[in-house]
């Protein structure tokens, strides 16, 4: 497994991340077993670093990856967390609390649910509106201090928040979504990111799956939030499909599959970018690891270019309600 590090003082870690949402959340039901067992796959593949959330299943996906490193090696694996959003017993999602408090407070319960007594990457998984970003990230930098963190990052915030963030206290990496079909990073908050030394893993590198390669008009998306993404509905999912299409042509003049293609483009961005994979099951994180044996040439990336042009999918990344909370998009 190759590596790369985040950011400047940041950890080294394997050059594609494992992304778990999925296994508890948002995507329809998933197999516990074979969630474990796909964590423990990465392992073996050599995969360090491995992102959750707080609010994934209210808990339970950071109770899910507590029993599948039970037996593991934890100095060996990066766990990146985020924390911030709140939800209510339904599962509604009722805002975001970033206050020092209920950054402590989260944490806490963090450490006890993953059976661990740090976390490598401890970061807000949007801005909270009601609370400067210098005091969440002061907050963080005291469990830095007291051993409970070991680096801050952030998620989805413009360059602007990332500078006034990385005044307080170095900022180690941005999440954020980023893809061939999700390329608004590049215009400010990438070149931000770079002349400030930080890094960028990138999530939604398949757009949730619709650069997979597998994705069909009739799937049956009951109990998935894709079936409220613009990007998955009606005319706009028919025209994405075919930007697809497009870029299986270019996978298949190389033998390799549409997601192959669509995680070595982001690779190839930059040695600073560590895409994370959100698979599910072991067959999937297999194929997306073969992306780092995908070499892209000169040649292919502008077939690439070619196929899908930046700008040329249909349809926001989030429905409106959900894009109005992204700093990153303001």
């Amino acid at each position: 497994m190759r590596e790369r590090q985040l950011g400047t003082g940041g950890p080294e870690v394997s050059a594609i991340g494992l992304g778990a949402m999925g296994m508890s959340d948002m995507y329809g039901p998933a197999d516990e077993t074979e969630s474990i067992a796909t964590i423990h796959a990465a392992l073996d593949a050599g995969v360090t670093l491995i992102d959750t959330g707080d609010f994934y299943g209210m808990g339970h996906n950071e109770m899910l990856i507590g029993r599948a490193l039970k037996d593991r090696d934890r100095d060996q694996i990066a766990i990146s967390v985020k924390f911030g959003a709140q939800r209510g017993p339904d599962g509604q999602w009722l805002g975001y609390n970033t206050s020092p408090a209920a950054v402590k407070t989260a944490l806490s319960y963090t450490l006890r649910r993953l059976g661990t007594d740090h976390i490598d990457i401890y970061r807000p998984a949007r801005l909270d509106p009601n609370v400067p970003i210098e005091e969440t990230v002061g907050a963080i930098a005291e469990l830095v201090r007291a051993g409970y963190v070991r680096h801050i990052g952030l998620s989805e915030v413009s360059a602007e928040t990332v500078r006034r963030a990385h005044a307080v206290h170095p900022i180690t990496d941005l999440q954020i979504e980023y893809s061939l079909i999700s390329r608004g990073p590049e215009r400010e908050i990438i070149p931000a990111l770079r002349e400030l030394g930080i890094g960028l893993t990138a999530y939604g590198v398949l757009s949730r799956g619709l650069l997979s390669g597998h994705w069909t008009k009739d799937r049956d998306v009951a109990g998935d939030f894709r079936g409220n993404s613009p990007r998955f509905q009606g005319e706009n999912l028919s025209h994405n499909l075919g930007l697809v299409d497009a870029l299986r042509e270019v996978g298949d003049n190389k033998g390799v599959s549409v997601a192959q293609i669509a995680i070595a483009w982001v690779l190839s961005r930059g040695k600073d970018i560590v895409p994370l994979v959100g698979a599910r099951r072991r067959e999937r994180l297999s194929e997306a690891i073969g992306a780092l044996e995908v070499d892209l040439s000169q040649a292919d990336l502008d077939q690439i270019e070619s196929a899908v042009p930046d700008g040329a999918a249909a349809g926001d990344r989030y429905a409106a309600a959900q894009m109005a909370m992204l700093d990153s998009e303001r």
